[in-house]
């Protein structure tokens, strides 16, 4: 069983500025979403083709398989991704990764039964993340992984700003984008999921989708625009 897939709306959309994206969605919380809070009442698991049953219970397939045996799931995993980058070459893109689709595991640390991450095996591919947690932006991370913090109803402000200033970007989901939020320059993050292009020190803003659409929780933030 192949982990990764192409088949996405929004990654998609990077084909037309030259990448194209394999993406991995496991089953959301738990130790896989260490540090979700309402968010995994509106996660993006329910949205797309993440209505249909049968996807939900494949991506739980490949969480059962995750679990159980972490090593050779990764091995499949660096399986996946050459067919992918031969692939992408053959069509004249850039391949590039983003492990986390409905999870936030630390891919940075796990290793294959060659004891390097798959960061280490594919130097050349840019991988990239969003993260709830806040302890992983203090991480050393490889030159090719990069990271989005995701704000949430949680999130204190003044986080937002230290982040920010650190030249980290935060990602926020609203009902209806505005050009700014708390004093910083809100980009489009529906445009495309190419995190890594975005420059710094900016918002991210997602527009809800699914479930998201009803929150009331303060996930999803009801802008002035």
């Amino acid at each position: 069983m192949k982990y990764l897939t192409t088949q996405n709306a929004k990654t998609v959309k990077g084909e037309d500025l030259g990448y194209a994206t394999a993406i991995l969605y496991l089953k959301p919380g738990g130790w896989r979403c260490p540090n979700a809070h309402n968010c995994l009442k509106v996660c993006l698991y329910t949205a797309g083709r993440g209505a249909f049953s049968n996807v939900r219970k494949a991506r739980e397939r490949k969480t059962e398989a995750f679990e159980n045996d972490p090593m050779a799931f990764v091995d499949q995993l660096v399986l996946d991704i050459t067919e992918h980058s031969h692939n992408s070459v053959v069509a004249g893109l850039i391949p590039v990764v983003r492990l986390n689709g409905t999870s936030d595991i630390p891919w940075h640390r796990i290793p294959s039964s060659h004891g390097k991450t798959l960061m280490d095996h594919f130097p050349g591919i840019t991988f990239y993340d969003y993260t709830k947690v806040f302890t992983r932006l203090e991480d050393e991370l490889p030159p090719n992984y990069h990271l989005t913090f995701s704000r949430d109803e949680t999130t204190p402000t003044e986080f937002i700003r230290h982040t920010l200033r650190r030249k980290v970007n935060v990602s926020v989901v609203f009902d209806r984008r505005p050009e700014q939020w708390c004093g910083w320059p809100v980009i489009n993050g529906d445009e495309h999921d190419l995190r890594f292009l975005d420059p710094e020190g900016v918002i991210v803003g997602l527009t809800a989708k699914g479930r998201a659409k009803q929150d009331q929780s303060g996930f999803v933030v009801h802008a002035r625009v």
